[in-house]
């Protein structure tokens, strides 16, 4: 199962045949392979890492670290999934160090992010404090690159 696993991290577009070639299995035992891993849950979904750059120019990725109280009973837990509920949200985690969540959001524009921040997050009961970092360029995802590899021009005459 690791193998797959490993396998359809890097290229999830890859077919049951060719996996099967990859693995030494057949179809079937790859498509039960594949069913038994959605069934309890080990893969949650499939997606397409895309060039924000190229679909929208003007979108604005900010990185939101939260310093919350946490509620007794659930701890995190209602704090993130309230906040996980948002359309802007891509992603929300518990983290160590100064901060408790870590947010990212992505809006069409920095007036979105300050309104999301201060009229959605902040009036959240048990948020204590909020550090918004904005992304500028992003190189890697998920273990793809994103960007070309750069010429080194210098010294050349």
């Amino acid at each position: 199962m690791d193998r797959l696993i490993s396998l359809l991290k890097t290229n999830a577009r890859l077919s049951n045949a060719e996996l099967a070639v990859m693995l030494d299995k057949n179809e079937a035992e790859v498509a039960n392979m594949i069913a038994t891993l959605e069934a309890n849950g080990t893969i949650k979904g499939y997606s397409t890492i895309f060039d924000e750059d190229i679909i929208s120019k003007d979108a604005v990725v900010a990185y939101i670290e939260l310093k919350v109280t946490p509620q007794a009973q659930v701890g995190y837990d209602d704090i993130a999934r309230h906040i996980a509920q948002y359309p802007e949200v891509e992603s929300v985690s518990l983290m160590s160090g100064g901060y408790d969540l870590a947010v990212t959001i992505k809006c069409q524009n920095i007036r979105e992010v300050s309104s999301y921040v201060a009229q959605r997050l902040a009036t959240i009961n048990g948020v204590v404090s909020t550090s918004t970092h904005f992304f500028l360029q992003k190189y890697k995802e998920n273990g793809i690159m994103l960007v070309d590899e750069a010429k080194d021009e210098r010294n050349y005459i």
